[in-house]
């Protein structure tokens, strides 16, 4: 089977095809085989890729196989969060990659997972978007519940025109939070629909901050730190707020007494099967920047950290 490894830690140059042989039924006790239609290029995987998280991934060495989110069908019957998922079911999730630590990702033909990771798809949602829901929708639910916020507290979203951001920005508003949004100009209408009290352009920290505190003068109640910017966003914190980071080396160092938390998401079957209906009733909104062939995969993270157009990428199998 056709398979994306990572030869070395560098550039989307590293990025190459090679074939492996594909996984037998029962190869791993307790996986299940999903014969992929799409998978998502995210955030984590450039990281990974470039060599940020080397201090994560212990022993683990190239070549290996990036990638978390996914959709396809499963191969082999599987239970499923609300009964048992018959082989031929159309289903989506992300492999926890850093926690799991194989080296086997979501740039495959077939990838073998952990039934806890599935949820099935609806049919109003098509293999496409249902990549890119996932990890950024999860790591958006999971992080809003560790915020604590009561309804009626304002947030500050960073990265709100990205997948994980335009999730968090819907969760929080639909939450009752007053939400501050950080964002690509021309974004501004969008994220406002989607729940976003205030936008603030996208631009060199000390101006964002400075932009922010127009809208929040007595400084934010939360914030949500989806574009990664990481300390220099804590000085729009109120003291005793709650700061979120998604990257262990973009938290801040804590102090006014704010809470810094740093969000890893774990799969939630059951959250991701109410995440999927929602897209398929319209409550929710994602984005999709590009769709994109396998075999173009290095230029498919050349545009992702070009950030030419807000969304995720999608690699179609």
């Amino acid at each position: 089977m056709r398979v994306v490894e990572v030869t070395a830690y560098g550039g989307p140059e590293v990025l190459r095809m090679a074939r492996r042989p594909e996984p037998e039924a029962g190869d791993m006790p307790g996986r299940v085989r999903v014969r992929l239609n799409a998978a998502g290029v995210t955030i984590a995987d450039l990281r990974i890729r470039a060599g940020l998280y080397v201090h994560e991934t212990g022993d683990l060495r190239p070549p290996f196989v990036l990638g978390t989110d996914f959709a396809g069908r499963l191969l082999d019957p599987a239970p499923g969060p609300e009964g048992s998922l018959p082989a031929g079911t159309r289903v989506a999730g992300f492999i926890p990659w850093l926690r799991e630590l194989t080296g086997h990702g979501t740039y495959t033909e077939v990838a073998q997972v952990d039934p806890e990771w599935l949820a099935p798809i609806p049919d109003d949602v098509d293999f496409t978007a249902a990549a890119s829901v996932p990890l950024a929708a999860v790591t958006a639910r999971q992080a809003l519940d560790r915020l604590l916020l009561p309804a009626g507290s304002t947030l500050l979203v960073t990265g709100a025109s990205g997948v994980v951001g335009r999730f968090a920005v819907q969760f929080a508003a639909a939450a009752g939070l007053d939400v501050v949004a950080v964002a690509y100009e021309g974004d501004e209408s969008e994220l406002k629909v989607l729940g976003a009290k205030h936008c603030v352009t996208r631009g060199e920290p000390a101006e964002v901050l400075a932009n922010i505190l127009e809208h929040a003068p007595q400084r934010v109640d939360g914030v949500f730190d989806g574009a990664l910017i990481g300390p220099p966003m804590l000085a729009s914190v109120k003291d005793g707020g709650v700061f979120v980071a998604l990257a262990p080396d973009r938290a801040p160092t804590p102090e006014r007494d704010i809470r810094v938390e740093t969000v890893l998401a774990e799969p939630d079957p059951r959250a991701l099967k109410d995440i999927l209906q929602k897209v398929a009733d319209r409550e929710l909104i994602t984005r999709v920047a590009d769709v994109m062939p396998l075999e173009e995969v290095a230029e498919a993270h050349r545009r992702a950290e070009a950030g030419r157009r807000p969304g995720r990428i999608i690699l179609m199998i």
